[in-house]
């Protein structure tokens, strides 16, 4: 049986959906599992022992030149690259309008939440079949639920993420790691606070370390340091360089953003900040092997 996962963006989500494809290598051995990400965050899925292929999209990429005959190629081998899979089921659990559009590339049957449950209530129209998963639920039980209502398993135990690392073991004098930054101003952090957090961390012996993506968020990220005590700030890395250092921080303290779940993924000693959504809906949660 092949099934494909869409869950397309953004990291924190490609994150939680993660212990679904463990949830359905467990209880379908011989399943093949597939996923279907934003080019961005792709390396995401391939992190999982349980991924066979993840097929890459660029919507934010392609939505920019949408006249431009490269993106159209992109597309067509997208769509190909789906369409010949021929997988048996696709689950949407995005629950948005494009990643249904998305999962209608396949050609096969695609199952999601209904319309009372999805985020976006008119996916649901792309879907041959649909469940009910209440939007109360954590993000990752919600992921979970969908996958046992439309393969017909029992869902068991606490989450487990299936990240593979091959990451040397971690040492006396590893860094911690702040992760400062953040999708959008309403989830940042004042600065006193990081100051606060790094002195404390310095006076215990133990260094710091930043990592940001764009250069704004270097500028910002540099300009704690110059304010800080033992911290620096990162090189720019890859995710999955990334998530090696991650696996072997000491504690990682971070704000509600993909790097932080991934590091609370990884089974690292992780602290959240959360400044503008629920954390009883996103909120951190480890793997049930660590």
């Amino acid at each position: 049986m092949r099934i494909l996962i869409v869950k397309t963006s953004s990291m924190g989500d490609v994150v939680h959906a993660l212990p679904l494809a463990a949830d359905i290598a467990h209880a379908l051995p011989a399943a093949q599992i597939d996923w279907l990400c934003e080019e961005a965050f792709a390396s995401i899925p391939a992190l999982s022992h349980h991924i066979s292929e993840v097929h890459r999209v660029a919507l934010r990429r392609w939505r920019k030149r949408p006249f431009d005959p490269a993106v159209w190629r992109e597309v067509r081998i997208a769509k190909s690259a789906l369409r010949d899979a021929d997988y048996d089921l696709v689950l949407d659990v995005q629950g948005l309008t494009k990643s249904a559009w998305l999962a209608r590339w396949t050609g096969a049957q695609v199952a999601g939440f209904d319309s009372s449950t999805a985020r976006e209530g008119i996916a649901a129209h792309f879907y041959q079949r649909r469940f009910a998963v209440p939007r109360s639920l954590h993000a990752i039980e919600r992921c979970r639920r969908l996958g046992a209502a439309a393969l017909g398993y029992p869902i068991t135990g606490e989450p487990r993420f299936g990240i593979a690392l091959n990451a040397a073991p971690a040492t006396r004098d590893q860094a911690a790691v702040l992760l400062v930054n953040a999708s959008r101003a309403s989830k940042l952090w004042d600065e006193e606070g990081w100051l606060a957090v790094e002195c404390w961390l310095a006076q215990q012996g133990i260094a710091s370390v930043l990592f940001c993506g764009t250069a704004a968020e270097r500028s910002r990220s540099e300009l704690l340091v110059s304010r800080m005590q033992r911290a620096k700030v990162g090189p720019p890395s890859s995710l999955a360089s990334i998530a090696v250092t991650l696996s072997t921080a000491p504690i990682v303290i971070g704000l509600d953003t993909g790097l932080t779940h991934l590091a609370a993924a990884l089974g690292r000693p992780t602290v959240g900040i959360f400044c503008d959504y629920d954390p009883a809906l996103v909120g951190l949660t480890g793997d049930a092997d660590a």
